[in-house]
């Protein structure tokens, strides 16, 4: 049985402008040796990009899509350790712009 890369009916995911963006942002950072591993989920309600440090650990980050913000507070949001809001918005490219160099740097 073939798998069908198209999310199932009634859930969210990126597409795939999206993910290039997500993805030109984690290789920039692990050029950097600042991020070290990945994984996306879809959900019913939001689709989740979390950035991790050690594959083991917890997320570092996460780029959240909740679409049914998308007319309040903007569907797009960066969420640091421990649930914190760093950046939220309409636009995916605006809302990235939180780990622009100097701007932001993970501390140990």
């Amino acid at each position: 049985m073939a798998l069908d890369p198209r999310p199932a009916a009634g859930m969210v995911f990126f597409e795939r402008r999206e993910i290039d963006l997500l993805m030109r942002l984690y290789g920039r950072m692990v050029a950097a040796g600042e991020w070290r591993d990945y994984g996306m989920a879809g959900l019913s309600d939001h689709a989740v990009f979390s950035i991790f440090r050690h594959a083991a650990e917890a997320p570092l980050y996460r780029v959240e899509k909740r679409p049914d913000l998308a007319r309040k507070q903007g569907q797009w949001a960066v969420v640091g350790q421990g649930g914190v809001v760093l950046r939220r918005g309409h636009d995916l490219a605006q809302v990235l712009r939180v780990f622009d160099k100097g701007r932001f740097k993970v501390v140990d």
